[in-house]
């Protein structure tokens, strides 16, 4: 193990709050970049609106993961993250004309056989300061020690139990081609900035083999395709969105997104997903969709 190491003291760490303005260009930007073409995305005489992607908040959240990083985290222990988990509950959808503001606390700090796990919990809230979006974004630090550090109160249903469907029930399942240019596109479209994703020097620099696409990138593809196996297509409204990642997306290359019909439950109707790598490695695993009704 490396003398690289996180401190206890990171938990309760903050960052911001941050203010947005969430604009039309922005939301058709970030839909256009993974590839989406229904009306509801890129219509701006809509009656209800534009739909913003499920995956959005990731836009406006990610410059306060790296106001977190600059406080707690040295240089060289940075570079080692990796995007581990993640879940997202959206009080409401993100709006066209919306003031979002936005506050990071580092939630959870605790030991893991590859590294160091740290949790970053983002809460948005509106002008007059009601919730818009929450987030837990877990990421490991390979190679880099720390202890148990405190932990923040878990968010409410942090800990729902799986009432996991049998692997044997029927899967849907759609192939997607990546195209080399999708982390260029998808970096500018969200204005989500960080080398590894489109500069093969840092990449390589960072020990990966080549740019690799974004995890959220991966993620928001799936959930795209969750989507359109749903009636309501990409209106189906969202309630919550939980997911690990593992296997990293070439590009170019290609990924398999899988899922079940839904289910119900309690918070919502929920539906099971993954994305596979083009080795046939999870990319996306253990993901669900809890729809609103």
């Amino acid at each position: 193990m490396s003398g690289l190491r996180i401190p206890a003291s990171a938990v309760g760490v903050t960052a911001g709050p941050r203010e947005h303005d969430i604009d039309a260009r922005w939301l058709m930007a970030y839909a256009a970049a993974l590839g989406e073409t229904a009306s509801g995305y890129f219509d701006t005489t809509r009656p209800e609106g534009l739909l913003a992607h499920p995956l959005f908040p990731v836009c406006y959240e990610w410059p306060l993961a790296l106001d977190v990083r600059a406080k707690v985290l040295p240089d060289d222990v940075a570079v080692r993250g990796v995007h581990a988990t993640h879940r997202l509950t959206l009080h409401r959808p993100p709006r066209a004309g919306d003031r979002l503001s936005t506050t990071a606390t580092v939630a959870s700090l605790e030991p893991r056989t590859p590294g160091a796990y740290l949790v970053l919990r983002m809460e948005t809230v509106d002008t007059a300061g009601r919730p818009v979006s929450t987030t837990e974004y877990g990421s490991l630090y390979l190679g880099v020690q720390c202890e148990n550090g405190p932990h923040l109160d878990p968010l409410p249903g942090g800990e729902r139990e799986r009432e996991g469907r049998s692997r044997a029930e029927p899967w849907w399942s759609v192939d997607i081609p990546i195209a080399s240019t999708l982390a260029h596109v998808y970096t500018e479209c969200a204005r989500i900035w960080n080398p590894i994703h489109t500069d093969r020097a840092m990449a390589r620099g960072a020990g990966l083999p080549d740019i690799i696409l974004h995890g959220t990138a991966t993620l928001a593809l799936a959930i795209s395709e969750a989507l359109r196996q749903q009636p309501r297509g990409a209106a189906t409204p969202v309630r919550a969105v939980t997911a690990r990642f593992g296997a990293m997306v070439r590009l170019p290359s290609r990924i398999v997104v899988r899922g079940q019909a839904p289910r119900p439950a309690p918070a919502g109707a929920i539906v099971r997903f993954e994305a596979l790598a083009e080795d046939g490695r999870p990319a996306v695993r253990d993901a669900e969709l809890v729809l609103a009704p």
